[in-house]
């Protein structure tokens, strides 16, 4: 497996959550699995083809803040890469994203627009899924909808409902419905091809973690200042149930590796 961090050196929870996950699926099914992490926009590297398996982390900034460096068109040309190996060949390569990097694939693919926020967007919210989400493995075992960490400055929204240009991809989830504001609902998942999907969410966030972030002083400004002091508080009050957050992780990921393992071993 490729494990492409994408935080620019920031302090994060997202790549210890991924690697956490990564080993205990290991545990749990028994199976050898290694992985390579590639700090691309730090250090450059990027992975080649021969990997199975690749997850994408989330990041910092704007996902624009690439434009002209050799680094974004580096993953640019990967996905592109990995989606013409998955249409000439029988072994195909499964890639999860995950906000930053799901940021980048939709505008790689072209799929909805990229737009910033009216205003940030940071903690545990619900995610309705679409149609398409419910009958998705990768949301096998999820309720409807389900709850995970939310963490984003920008989104990506469909302008007056029309079609992607990706004719592969396919909406999995939105964000939640808010009647009382007239905006329309982001896109929290897409299947962009049968084998490359991507949340803006963050599956890999653990309720441990997440505390972490809630008890830090601009994150808990944040939070209150857009949403209030008791919805700070329930969002604390939620790590510990564990039909929320820690159901998610341990859903989601596994889910997407179950999918591209069990592709690999019928090929």
């Amino acid at each position: 497996m490729a494990v492409i961090d994408m935080n620019k050196g920031a302090a994060n929870q997202g790549m210890r959550g991924i690697q956490e996950i990564l080993l205990r699926y290991q545990a749990d099914t028994g199976m050898e699995l290694s992985y390579d992490i590639f700090d691309i926009r730090v250090t450059g590297d990027c992975p080649g083809l021969g990997y199975d398996v690749y997850i994408s982390s989330g990041g910092p900034g704007s996902p624009y803040d690439g434009g002209g460096e050799q680094w974004e068109q580096d993953f640019f040309n990967l996905l592109g890469d990995l989606t013409r190996h998955n249409e000439l060949n029988a072994l195909k390569k499964h890639v999860f994203l995950i906000c930053h990097s799901f940021q980048l694939a939709c505008r790689r693919f072209n799929v909805g627009q990229v737009i910033k926020r009216r205003s940030p967007a940071f903690g545990i919210f619900p995610v309705s899924l679409t149609a398409e989400g419910v009958d998705d493995v990768i949301f096998n075992g999820l309720p409807n909808p389900f709850y995970t960490v939310d963490s984003r400055e920008w989104q990506v929204i469909n302008p007056q409902d029309v079609l992607f240009s990706s004719e592969k991809a396919s909406v999995l989830a939105l964000e939640k419905e808010r009647p009382h504001v007239d905006l329309e609902r982001c896109v929290m998942a897409v299947r962009f091809t049968k084998e490359i999907v991507g949340t803006q969410f963050h599956p890999e966030a653990d309720p441990a973690g997440m505390k972490m972030y809630l008890l830090q002083k601009d994150k808990k400004k944040v939070i209150i200042d857009n949403h209030g002091e008791l919805k700070y508080d329930d969002m604390l009050q939620s790590l510990g149930d564990p039909d929320k957050l820690q159901l998610t992780q341990s859903m989601v990921l596994p889910n997407f590796l179950n999918e591209a393992l069990n592709a690999f071993q019928e090929a």
